[in-house]
């Protein structure tokens, strides 16, 4: 059987617990993010997004009405395989849908050519976020 990354619109309480789940182990375990700096009030406006090995859930994101990506993480077993490639062209292409034409995002320091590659630029001085470098990117939308 062939492993087949998808990538889905989520409904933040319907699929609460894949999203907290994954979240959790990224940011919280892996990172030592505090919880407190993990969990806010824009989940609840924001569009989010599921990516799932055959029914496993794998990855998240999610897009905030002013055209935010935020929460973009992958299960470290599944690093290096694409699937954040998959989930970011999945957010892009729903900002474009809802008219949304520049993306902001702010990276961790070590992902900046990754988001890079997918047509974001550095727009700020490097910061500390949750302990961690960051920097702002924006990418904007060529055909709307």
């Amino acid at each position: 059987m062939k492993n087949e990354v998808t990538v889905r619109l989520a409904d933040w309480y319907k699929d609460n617990a894949a999203l907290r789940h994954i979240r959790e182990l990224v940011f919280i375990a892996e990172q030592a993010v505090p919880p407190e700096l993990e969990w806010d009030s824009d989940d609840s406006d924001a569009v989010h997004f599921l990516a799932h090995e055959n029914e496993y859930p794998i990855g998240t994101a999610r897009l905030s009405p002013d055209g935010h990506i935020g929460r973009v993480s992958v299960l470290k077993d599944w690093r290096g395989l694409k699937v954040g490639d998959a989930l970011m062209l999945a957010v892009i292409a729903e900002a474009e849908r809802r008219g949304l034409s520049e993306q902001k995002l702010s990276a961790q320091l070590h992902a900046t050519a990754f988001y890079e590659r997918l047509g974001f630029t550095v727009v700020s001085d490097e910061f500390l976020e949750a302990g961690i470098p960051h920097v702002d990117m924006l990418r904007r939308s060529l055909k709307l």
